[in-house]
């Protein structure tokens, strides 16, 4: 049965990206029921622009700093009451997307609401390693969508939000390459946050972080039910604290020879 949407609210779908031209497709097409597509470039140098324009005439382009800048700079631009956001390696589900269809016809109760991932790696779903228990905020009315300035893990801070049953589908590891990259990338950010709050002791990080991080996600998140998979994401979050603690050492070092 067909949704009437005469009074439904409308929906802007915020779609970041830069050089996404072997994910975004799969991406647009999830999301094309919105109202409105509004992609959200940081100067792709590939054929993302291109395939961009098969789905939305509505592109802008703005230096990428960091995810909350970039989502905070781009709420305003929408045209609509309810954004919601989705990654270029992310997918709506036609169960999550006739869920959120649903919400906006009925008229939604609250300001925000939280959206389980099914993360994807190398093909299969990882239902444990902390993968499985992840949860977003990302559909919430744009007059309240205000990102806590933050490097890594920003997030919107709504008091009244509900929790949506359906999914979005996550692939987040195209290679390892990527991965590696995003993990050079996340743990320069991690570092940064750190060293400007001075919220480390960058010898303790160095030594007990990466065992604690191999050995929380792989036994205590029962990531062995994973299987090698499972071992490969604790071996790669372990990796991750260790690359976040030898560059908070660097910084360190590089602050005391400049004061």
């Amino acid at each position: 049965m067909d949704i009437q949407t005469d009074h439904r609210q409308k929906l802007t779908v915020i779609v970041p990206c830069y050089n996404e031209e072997e994910n975004i497709e799969g991406c647009l097409e999830s999301v094309k029921w919105a109202d409105e597509i509004l992609a959200v470039d940081s100067y792709s140098t590939d054929r993302t622009l291109d395939i961009l324009k098969k789905y939305t005439t509505r592109i802008l382009q703005h230096k990428y700093v960091n995810y909350a800048a970039q989502n905070s700079w781009a709420i305003p631009q929408a045209r609509h009451e309810w954004i919601l956001i989705v990654d270029s390696d992310e997918r709506v589900t036609p169960e999550l997307h006739d869920e959120i269809q649903k919400l906006l016809q009925c008229g939604p109760d609250k300001d925000g609401y939280w959206i389980r991932r099914n993360n994807y790696l190398m093909g299969k779903r990882i239902k444990h390693s902390g993968w499985g228990r992840d949860i977003v905020l990302r559909l919430f009315r744009k007059d309240l969508g205000h990102f806590k300035v933050k490097r890594v893990h920003s997030k919107i801070k709504l008091q009244n939000t509900g929790i949506l049953t359906a999914r979005l589908d996550h692939h987040s590891v195209s290679s390892m390459a990527s991965w590696v990259a995003k993990i050079n990338r996340y743990s320069s950010w991690k570092a940064e946050d750190k060293f400007e709050r001075e919220a480390f002791a960058p010898i303790l990080q160095l030594l007990f972080r990466p065992p604690f991080r191999f050995f929380k996600d792989f036994v205590l998140r029962m990531g062995i039910l994973d299987g090698w998979r499972g071992f490969l994401i604790a071996a790669m979050s372990s990796f991750a604290e260790l690359v976040m603690a030898a560059k908070l050492i660097r910084m360190g070092l590089q602050n005391r020879r400049n004061p």
